[in-house]
């Protein structure tokens, strides 16, 4: 995708996403067969519920029906919110993840598998899981350490409404 149908999309669709009240977090054009497809992936920190990404489709398909920003072909427009897995590479999305496991690329320490107690302006509270029965210990990160992060998917964890409860 050009920079310029870049610009105009996002130019297009930003007011659309923020009258929602979310963040548009990526906006990606492809090509699907002959179609074109226009992926757009918008996020907040309340999550995006299903019935919203419909609406938002929707008002998106509407304004580029109005315009030419896709050009003459056919496309496919894709709105949905990211991925459990996506990169963490805005404070914004540290802040969402906070109670999260991730997995840290460390620019000089190697790799990092914590839980994310706080965030704020110049990195992370984290705690180390424990290993073979050992307590959990603390460890601050500031974000000019952090190479790359992902949320790690935990299939075994308590809910902190189940623990509360």
């Amino acid at each position: 995708m050009s920079t310029t149908q870049s610009d105009r999309l996002r130019g297009l669709v930003e007011p659309l996403v923020a009258a929602k009240d979310l963040d548009l977090e990526e906006i990606e054009v492809s090509r699907a067969g002959r179609r074109g497809l226009l992926r757009i992936v918008v996020d907040s920190d309340e999550g995006v519920e299903l019935d919203v990404c419909a609406e938002l489709s929707r008002a998106i398909s509407e304004k580029l029906d109005e315009t030419d920003a896709m050009g003459e072909g056919e496309y496919v427009l894709e709105v949905s919110s990211p991925g459990a897995d996506r990169p963490l590479t805005e404070h914004r999305h540290y802040v969402r993840a906070t109670g999260r496991l991730v997995k840290f690329q460390l620019a000089e320490d190697g790799e990092l598998v914590a839980r994310i107690l706080a965030v704020d302006e110049d990195g992370l509270d984290l705690e180390v899981p424990g290993v073979k029965g050992r307590k959990p210990t603390a460890r601050r990160v500031v974000f000019a350490d952090v190479a790359k992060a992902r949320v790690e998917i935990e299939f075994n964890r308590k809910d902190k409404k189940e623990e509360e409860a």
